[in-house]
C-alpha cells in the first residue's frame, strides 16, 4: 500500500514507520520537526520502501493539498500534534491548532481523496481508573487539559467523517507510552526522563506524593497496535484502546528505576489541576478485534530503553553536555 504518516519523524512515529517498512509498504513521511528531527529516522534511509520524508506543516492547507494530488494514498496514520499537557495549559492556542484545526484539514484531503486515516489519541482523555477491570473505550472522557480537549475535538471530526461520509477511520488511544527514542527532557515521558536522571547521578523528581499510577506500554508493542488498526477494517468508525492491563505508581516506578542509584524527591506539581490519579487500560477490545496483546514487560522495556539512552547520549559526550543544550 501507499502510506502516509504524519508526525512520522517522532517518538512513536518512527516506529510505526519502522514496522511499515518492515512490512514492505510504500511509506511516505511528513513532519513539521517542531518536536522531532530527521535523524530518527536515519536507520531506515537506505530503504527502498520509504519514498519521501517532507518537512511540511500540516496548517499548509495549500502544501497539504499538494501532496494528495501528487500522491495516491491507501492509509493515513495521523500521528502528528503538540503533545505536551504542561505546555497546552500554558498555550492553548497552539494546541488547538496543532491537534484539531490540523487534523481537520487532513481529513479533508482525505475525505476527498478516500484514503482512510487511523487518528493517534491519548489515554489522557479519560477521567480516572475507578475499579480494577481498568479504562474501556466506554469510560468516562474528561478534559482535565487543553491537549485533552483539543485530542477530544479532534476525535470527534474523525468520527463524524465515518457516519457522515463513510470515510473508513479509526482512532486509537494508546495509554502511555515509553522506549527508545524518546526525549530525556522536557516533552519527554517519564521513564525516559527518570532513566537519564539516574545516570547523572541527578535526583529522580516526582511531581506530587507520587501515588499517582500509569500503566506503562513500550513504544513496539505501540506500534504494532496502531499499524494493526489501520491494516483491519473490524474496528471502522471506533475508538480502541491499548494498554498492558497492570498500572505502577510513579513511587514504585521511580525506585525500579533508581534501583538505589539516585536520589528520588517529590517536588510541587506545575499544573495539579491536569493530573489523572490513576490510569489502568482495558485493551480487551483489542485483543478481540486485533488479535493484540502486550509482549514487553515493565522491566523488559526499562532495560531496554536504557541501554538505548546510554548508547545515544554516554558514548559520545558526558550527559552534562546534552544538558547544556536543552535547558533540563
Amino acid at each position: 500500500m501507499n502510506i502516509l504518516v504524519t508526525g512520522g519523524t517522532g517518538f512513536i512515529g518512527r516506529w510505526v514507520v519502522g514496522r511499515l517498512l518492515q512490512d514492505g509498504q510504500r511509506v511516505w513521511v511528513v513532519d513539521n520537526l517542531a518536536n522531532s528531527s530527521l535523524d530518527n529516522l536515519k536507520e531506515y534511509e537506505a530503504s527502498e520502501h520509504l519514498q519521501k520524508v517532507q518537512v511540511l506543516d500540516l496548517k499548509d492547507r495549500a502544501a497539504l493539498q499538494q501532496l494528495f494530488r501528487e500522491t495516491s494514498f491507501d492509509l493515513c496514520y495521523h500521528l502528528a500534534a503538540s503533545i505536551n499537557v504542561q505546555d497546552s495549559i500554558d498555550d492553548p492556542e497552539t494546541t488547538f491548532n496543532n491537534d484539531t484545526l490540523a487534523t481537520f484539514y487532513l481529513l479533508e484531503e482525505c475525505r476527498k481523496h478516500q484514503v482512510k486515516m487511523v487518528f493517534m489519541s491519548t489515554c489522557m482523555v479519560y477521567a480516572r481508573a475507578d475499579s480494577e477491570q481498568g479504562i474501556d473505550e466506554q469510560s468516562p472522557i474528561k478534559p482535565a487539559s487543553p491537549y485533552a480537549g483539543a485530542k477530544i475535538a479532534a476525535e470527534n471530526m474523525v468520527l463524524s467523517y465515518y457516519f457522515a461520509y463513510g470515510l473508513p477511520v479509526v482512532v486509537v488511544r494508546p495509554f502511555n507510552t515509553y522506549g527508545p527514542y524518546q526525549k530525556t527532557g522536557g516533552e519527554g515521558g517519564v521513564v525516559a526522563i527518570f532513566i537519564h536522571n539516574k545516570l547523572k547521578g541527578a535526583p529522580l523528581n516526582i511531581y506530587g506524593d507520587g501515588t499517582q499510577s500509569r500503566d506503562l506500554l513500550y513504544v513496539e508493542d505501540c506500534a504494532a497496535f496502531v499499524v494493526g488498526a489501520g491494516y483491519s477494517d473490524k474496528l471502522n468508525g471506533e475508538i480502541v484502546n491499548a494498554g498492558t492491563g497492570e498500572d505502577i505508581t510513579v513511587n514504585q516506578l521511580a525506585a525500579l528505576i533508581a534501583g538505589g542509584q539516585a536520589p528520588v524527591k517529590h517536588v510541587a506539581h506545575i499544573h495539579p489541576q491536569s493530573e489523572i490519579q490513576k490510569l489502568l487500560c482495558n485493551y480487551r477490545k483489542a485483543e478481540e478485534r486485533l488479535g493484540w496483546t502486550p509482549k514487553v514487560s515493565i522491566e523488559e522495556g526499562i532495560r531496554k530503553t536504557e541501554q538505548w539512552i546510554v548508547e545515544t547520549y554516554h558514548r559520545k559526550e558526558p550527559f552534562q553536555h546534552e544538558d547544556k543544550q536543552t535547558g533540563h
